[in-house]
């Protein structure tokens, strides 16, 4: 997917005139980047789709996304839906010959997404995966400052988190994030978008062991007070080593911390960086950079530099959700030697949720489960 002449035409499933994620990332990324056109939109129904057209002036509206992906006018679907629906829509784009680029987690559970990615294999065409975390400034400054040796040889990393939505109160149009089965749990959409920025920076699991825990069953509605159950892990403890022989321990809450919701330590042999943020959704959250080496006992800000801000677009929404997901378009545009690890495809997808899945198998059998790259 190149954008050198005409822009990438873009078809967006699960635009809602309501509100949400779609309204307050896809669209004002997409309006600001030059390299692509919000051609068409699909809902719930023809009138959802009327309603959400005439509300972002997008000139196509569909009624399905069956109508959608066979659209000419289309070029790229982006998958903004509920992720019990991702693998209806994007076996249909796959087979409408269109390239997907689809929110994280790819698929509800790794059959799924192993399924996906090997429709995506069989239909050659470019696809991605909506982990935006790696598209930050802040990440791909740490990034290069471990591969650059600040701090030495990486002895260990240490990461404890808030995962907000998954606390003792839910909002009225999360309750679906409550029951396991439906895939976006806390363990699927912060944890999954922080490992994945954590493994960008420092490297894979090769080995992991897990306590998982629901410690509140029963939450309440926000407004009303309704209470109602989850069933979703809200406390995430994960401890193993990574590739370079680093160990590593992530630990997540649910809800928000009076003390820190979000800390992340890199030690090494020649120095320390501390990342702190305001939430353990590294996609969208406001990150500080600190670090310290030799003989200095404590850290400074190290300040991100201006070539990470390299999408000068985009510059009016730094620190909104759009700010991300619209760096991680601007990557898209790029040959895949140019992109790297920054637009991450379904294969990528496929080897993130296995490290979920083998988190789940480790607290499952309360033993040690090894990865390898397949």
């Amino acid at each position: 997917m190149n954008s050198t002449t005409a822009p990438v035409r873009v078809g967006l499933v699960g635009l809602s005139a309501r509100g949400g994620w779609a309204p307050r990332s896809h669209v004002p990324a997409l309006a600001r980047l030059d390299g692509y056109e919000l051609r068409a939109l699909a809902a719930s129904s023809a009138a959802s789709a009327r309603a959400a057209g005439e509300k972002y002036g997008v000139p196509l509206a569909f009624g399905s996304a069956a109508e959608l992906v066979r659209s000419d006018e289309v070029d790229l679907v982006v998958v903004s839906v509920r992720v019990p629906l991702h693998r209806e829509v994007i076996l249909g784009a796959l087979g409408a010959g269109k390239a997907v680029l689809s929110e994280w987690p790819l698929g509800n559970g790794l059959s799924e997404a192993e399924e996906l990615a090997a429709a995506a294999d069989r239909a050659g065409v470019r696809t991605f995966a909506g982990l935006q975390a790696r598209s930050a400034p802040a990440v791909r400054f740490v990034r290069d400052l471990v591969a650059d040796g600040y701090a030495g040889e990486v002895l260990s990393t240490t990461l404890v988190a808030s995962g907000r939505r998954w606390g003792p109160v839910f909002e009225p149009s999360g309750e679906y994030l409550l029951d396991r089965r439906n895939g976006g749990t806390m363990l699927t959409i912060p944890f999954g978008h922080t490992v994945d920025a954590v493994a960008m920076v420092l490297g894979e699991f090769t080995e992991v062991s897990a306590t998982l825990a629901t410690r509140r069953p029963l939450v309440r509605e926000e407004g009303t007070g309704r209470a109602a159950a989850m069933t979703v892990d809200d406390q995430i403890a994960v401890s193993g080593r990574l590739d370079s022989g680093a160990v590593a321990s992530v630990h997540f809450r649910g809800g928000l911390s009076r003390g820190t919701n979000f800390h992340w330590e890199i030690n090494g042999t020649e120095g320390d960086l501390v990342i702190t943020g305001d939430s353990g959704h590294l996609q969208q959250a406001s990150l500080t950079v600190r670090g310290g080496r030799g003989t200095d006992p404590e850290t400074a800000e190290l300040p991100v530099p201006a070539r990470y801000f390299d999408v000068p677009e985009l510059d009016d929404v730094r620190g909104l959700p759009a700010y991300n997901v619209g760096m991680q378009y601007a990557r898209m545009l790029a040959g895949p030697a140019e992109r790297g690890s920054s637009a991450p495809d379904f294969a990528h997808a496929v080897r993130r949720q296995r490290l979920l899945d083998a988190i789940e198998r480790a607290a499952a059998t309360g033993t040690r489960v090894g990865l390898q790259e397949s």
